[in-house]
């Protein structure tokens, strides 16, 4: 038999389906990614649906627009399918030519259920006909209702039966946006990237802000960070990253502040930078990449002097985890390579040889009055610039000054 082009692609979808009164919005948010993702494929229909997202293929290739679509986050898994018509022998045929499309499957079971209570067929004796007609029909098959190679699905519905092949893990989570959008510190490291994905993963919209010290910090610097974004902009959304010129206020921490308090004073002041990007750009907390006690301004003590200086919500996604384990989701993210690029950001120019790893507030406020915090502030503010990325973007986007 010539081997079968599936019509269709079935997403489903994981948390999003228990959001009540919310879940519209929701499916709605992920159409739109969904949309988004393939407008480089004109043939498909996308239709949404109560409970899935359906792609007509029309011609298309599936094996180009999975792995788009596990991807996306909302997603948890991705099915092909044929529709046929809500006739027992049309049904069996149907089975038939999902179940020898599937190269290498031995064992299956059926998984048959009945949205149309009309049918006369119930769900189970539906299992058991279609069960006994592929044995009969396909030598190389035998049941397996525990561990099956494949669960051949059918679903009797209103007008016609949807039957699954093969079915993809999608990435779970929450549609880019549907939780709002979160300011992320994002260096040239390895963390912040993971930490970035996280969120994404929960629904943030990402803005992300990265610090630069010219001539300290170099073009290559700049370049990885902006790959790194790229990154996280192919999981869904729109990544918009700021480019805050962060030399002047190095340089002043340097002459003003003991050495051992500059990470610490750094800190604070990229919060407040950090927060007034916020503010301009709608977004509602503060995210970075830290883990709890990794480094010196990453103990309690120093996460408490930093957050005093902004009042919005500092979100830190990778706060218990551990650098192994950060470094096996980069390596999944496909970020890790550009994170080792060996170009260094702005945390590591003039950096003291023992940092003050439990800075206190009085301490930090009274080094501070030796700054001119406010100018400081507004000067990296003015000098922010922008690029965008978004969906089938090759290459940044330049948009303008805040």
């Amino acid at each position: 038999m010539k081997p079968l082009v599936y019509d269709y692609l079935v997403i489903r979808f994981g948390e999003i389906a228990i959001k009540g009164k919310n879940k519209k919005a929701f499916v709605m948010k992920l159409e739109d990614d969904v949309r988004g993702k393939l407008s480089d494929f004109p043939r498909l229909y996308i239709k949404r649906h109560f409970d899935d997202i359906e792609i007509q293929l029309n011609g298309e290739d599936a094996d180009q627009i999975i792995p788009i679509l596990r991807k996306i986050f909302g997603i948890q898994n991705i099915s092909s399918a044929i529709k046929v018509e809500n006739d027992l022998d049309a049904i069996r045929s149907g089975a038939l030519r999902v179940a020898e499309q599937e190269e290498g499957v031995k064992t299956f079971k059926i998984a048959a259920r009945r949205k149309d209570k009309r049918f006369p067929v119930h769900g189970s004796e539906l299992n058991q006909d279609l069960g006994a007609w592929l044995l009969k029909h396909c030598d190389r098959l035998r049941v397996d209702v525990h561990h099956p190679d494949l669960t051949l699905r059918v679903e009797v519905g209103y007008h016609e039966t949807r039957i699954y092949g093969h079915e993809y893990k999608g990435a779970g989570g929450l549609p880019v946006g549907a939780s709002g959008k979160v300011m992320l510190m994002l260096s040239g490291g390895i963390d912040s990237p993971v930490a970035g994905y996280l969120l994404a993963k929960r629904g943030a919209l990402i803005e992300a802000i990265h610090f630069q010290s010219p001539p300290y910090t170099s073009d290559r610097a700049r370049q990885k960070v902006i790959d790194l974004s790229k990154k996280l902009q192919s999981f869904g959304g729109k990544v918009r990253l700021h480019l805050v010129p962060f030399t002047n206020a190095q340089v002043a921490i340097r002459d003003a502040v003991p050495e051992d308090y500059r990470i610490t004073i750094m800190r604070r002041l990229m919060f407040r930078i950090a927060e007034k990007a916020a503010e301009q750009n709608g977004t509602l907390a503060i995210a970075t990449g830290e883990s709890l006690g990794q480094v010196a301004s990453q103990t309690l003590e120093s996460m408490n002097t930093i957050n005093q200086v902004t009042d919005l919500p500092v979100l830190r996604p990778l706060i218990t985890m551990d650098k192994l384990d950060i470094a096996a989701i980069a390596k999944e993210i496909d970020t890790y390579e550009i994170s080792i690029r060996p170009y260094e950001d702005c945390c590591t120019i003039f950096l003291p040889k023992a940092p003050r790893t439990r800075p206190d507030r009085f301490h930090a406020d009274r080094f501070e009055r030796s700054l001119n915090v406010e100018d400081l502030v507004n000067e990296a503010v003015r000098g922010i610039e922008t690029l965008t990325f978004e969906s089938s973007e090759s290459e940044e986007l330049f948009s303008g000054l805040l």
